[in-house]
C-alpha cells in the first residue's frame, strides 16, 4: 500500500466495519480521523460508495470534517472486557426472570417475600429445592433473620405445586445463571490484570508516583458490580485522585469511566466539551436570534448514563451535601427528568476538574450554599422591581 504522500484521511463510522480499517490507516500513517455519518450526509440524489468517497473527500479537504473521540489502546482493552461483562449480566439476568416464572407456576412466591429473589436466602431454598427438599418448614428455616416478612408470610409463599417439568426448567435457568457468573468473575480478573499492567508501565515509563498509605472510604459493592477493587487501582491510575469521594459515585461508574474514556480525559481540551461530547449540555437552535429549543441530545452514550444513574441516586437521598441540594432545587422547579440531567453534567464537570486540573473535590458546606441561593434570589427580585420602576409605597410586606 502506498500513501501517494497523502498526510491524513476520513473513514465514516458505520457499526463496526470501520475498526479494522481504521488501525490498517494508523499502521501505514496515513493520520486517520473518525467522522460521525450525521456529518457527511450526502445531498438528495443516486447514492453509491464510490460518491460517498469523493463528497467525504472534498468535505475533508476543506477542513469541513471534525474527528471523533478515539480511546488509546489500553482503554479501549478495558472497554472491551467491560462491555462483554455487561452483555453477560444482562443475559444471566434474563435467567432470573426465567426462575422467578418457574416458581410462581409452581405456587413459590419468594418474589412476594424476599426483596431480592437471588440474594443469599432466596438462593439457599432454590439450591435446597433442586436438591429435593419439599418440607414448608425447612425451606422456611433457611431464610435469613433480616428478612422482614413474618414466618407464616414465608411458609405460605413456599407452599408450592412440584410438578417436575417446572423443577427441571428451574434447575437448567439456575445453572445457566451460575455459569454466567463464572464468565463475569472471568471478564473482571481480565480487568484487573489489564489496570495492573497498565499501572506498572506508566510507574516505569511515566514516573508515575505510587500511592501508599493513603486513607480511602472504601465503597460498598453493590449487586452485579466487580469485586477486584477498582476503586484502589483506580486511584493508583491516577497517581492518587479519588474520584468515589463524590456523592453518588460508586465502584460501577469507577469501572465505567476507566472503560469508555480512560482516568486522563485528555481529549477534552474543557469541562464544558466533555459535557457536550457526553450529550449533556444544551442544544441550542436559535433562529432569528431567538431560541426555539434549549434540550439536550438524545442518544446518550454509556458513559452518559452512568453520570445519570448517579445523579438518580443522588435525587433518591433524602439529605446530603451541596449536591443532593442542587438535586432538590432544580427538581422543584423543573422536574425529575431535567434535574437528573442537570446534576450529571455538574458531575461530569466535578469528574473532569478532578482529573485534569487536579482540583480536589471540596464541596460547599449547606449552610453557605443555602444563604448564597438566598443572596441569588434577593437580587433578582432586586433586579426585578428596577424593572418594573416599583416605587417604595407600593411595596407592601406581610408583617406578623
Amino acid at each position: 500500500m502506498v500513501n501517494n504522500h497523502f498526510t491524513t484521511t476520513a473513514l465514516e463510522s458505520t457499526g463496526s466495519y470501520w475498526q479494522p480499517l481504521f488501525v490498517l490507516l494508523q499502521q501505514y500513517n496515513l493520520n486517520p480521523i473518525l467522522v460521525n455519518g450525521k456529518f457527511t450526509k450526502n445531498v438528495k440524489g443516486r447514492k453509491t460508495d464510490v460518491q460517498d468517497c469523493q463528497w467525504i473527500q472534498k468535505l475533508h479537504t476543506m477542513g469541513m470534517l471534525e474527528g471523533s473521540f478515539i480511546p488509546d489502546l489500553f482503554t479501549e482493552t478495558v472497554r472491551q472486557y467491560h462491555r462483554h461483562r455487561q452483555c453477560l449480566v444482562e443475559s444471566g439476568a434474563s435467567y432470573i426472570n426465567k426462575m422467578q416464572k418457574a416458581l410462581r407456576l409452581i405456587n413459590i412466591r419468594l418474589d412476594a417475600v424476599l426483596r431480592d429473589v437471588m440474594g443469599r436466602s432466596g438462593k439457599d431454598i432454590i439450591e435446597a429445592i433442586l436438591k429435593g427438599e419439599r418440607n414448608v418448614k425447612v425451606l422456611a428455616s433457611l431464610v435469613q433473620s433480616t428478612v422482614k416478612a413474618s414466618p407464616k408470610e414465608i411458609e405460605a409463599a413456599l407452599t408450592g405445586d412440584w410438578r417436575e417439568e417446572y423443577i427441571f426448567e428451574l434447575r437448567h435457568c439456575y445453572e445457566l445463571y451460575r455459569y454466567y457468573h463464572v464468565k463475569i468473575e472471568e471478564c473482571d480478573q481480565e480487568i484487573k490484570k489489564t489496570v495492573t499492567a497498565e499501572i506498572v508501565r506508566k510507574q516505569k515509563e511515566e514516573g508515575l508516583v505510587k500511592v501508599e498509605g493513603a486513607k480511602i472510604k472504601k465503597k460498598k459493592t453493590r449487586k452485579n458490580e466487580s469485586n477486584i477493587n477498582i476503586q484502589q487501582l483506580a486511584i493508583d491510575l491516577t497517581g492518587g485522585i479519588d474520584i468515589s469521594v463524590i456523592e453518588g459515585i460508586g465502584l460501577g461508574f469507577i469501572l465505567c469511566i476507566v472503560a469508555e474514556t480512560g482516568l486522563e480525559l485528555t481529549a477534552f481540551p474543557t469541562s464544558k466539551q466533555f459535557a457536550s461530547w457526553l450529550r449533556l449540555a444544551p442544544d441550542l437552535k436559535k433562529t432569528g436570534g431567538k431560541v426555539i429549543s434549549s434540550k439536550t441530545k438524545s442518544g446518550k452514550n454509556k458513559l452518559a448514563q452512568a453520570f445519570m444513574y448517579s445523579a438518580n441516586a443522588i435525587g433518591n437521598k433524602k439529605s446530603g451535601d451541596y449536591l443532593v441540594t442542587f438535586f432538590k432545587r432544580i427538581q422543584h422547579k423543573k422536574g425529575r427528568l431535567i434535574a437528573i440531567v442537570a446534576t450529571a453534567r455538574k458531575l461530569a464537570t466535578i469528574v473532569w476538574n478532578m482529573l485534569v486540573k487536579k482540583i480536589a473535590y471540596n464541596p460547599v458546606p449547606t449552610k453557605e450554599n443555602l444563604d448564597k441561593i438566598r443572596k441569588n434570589q434577593i437580587k433578582n427580585i432586586q433586579r426585578k422591581i428596577r424593572q418594573l420602576s416599583v416605587k417604595e409605597d407600593e411595596l407592601l410586606f406581610a408583617t406578623l
